[in-house]
């Protein structure tokens, strides 16, 4: 397994079809996927089938990564960069298990992947795109240095858009 990413607590590495249980269970939770447009996966087998299919490292060079914490090697969700090719734009994501909150992970992580899309892609801008209820995901954002760009609307509900631009990595 190849890991991208390493931080203080976390390393970050490609997603795989080992995953597929924790990539189920963390879609079950209806408080984790509550501001993501998303559903959760019927059974393992879908999670199975969306890692398999998952092309992002082939196409781009990177993707969303599986985010373990470095002393346990669990496994506390994911983050990472999407292109998004309709829009022509590089996002920053991340989801965590709901027992992982709060303890900074999530800001740990996206801080690296900001990083690693300036520093290792030569990326321009990435943006951040979430809820405006999901207060949680808009300080995350804000955290690592993204501020707000405008509205949105993400599947309709009232969204924000944040950015950062790559100003000298």
């Amino acid at each position: 397994m190849k890991t991208v990413i390493k931080t203080e607590r976390l390393y970050l590495r490609e997603l795989n079809i080992s995953d597929a249980e924790s990539f189920y269970e963390l879609n079950l939770n209806p408080n984790v996927i509550k501001y993501t447009g998303n559903s959760a996966f019927k059974n393992i087998d879908e999670a199975e089938h969306f890692l398999k299919n998952y092309s992002d490292y082939e196409r781009n060079g990177f993707g969303r990564w599986a985010v373990i914490k470095s002393s346990t090697n669990q496994f506390l969700g994911w983050c990472g960069l999407k292109y998004d090719e309709s829009c022509h734009e590089t996002d920053i994501g991340f989801r965590f298990f709901e027992h992982f909150w709060n303890q900074g992970f999530a800001t740990e992580s996206a801080k690296a992947c900001i990083d690693y899309g300036f520093e290792k892609l030569n990326l321009q801008t990435i943006v951040g795109r979430a809820m405006k209820e999901n207060t949680a995901s808009v300080k995350v954002l804000e955290k690592i240095g993204m501020v707000y760009d405008k509205d949105f609307d993400f599947d309709g509900h009232e969204g924000v858009i944040l950015k950062i631009e790559n100003v000298g990595f």
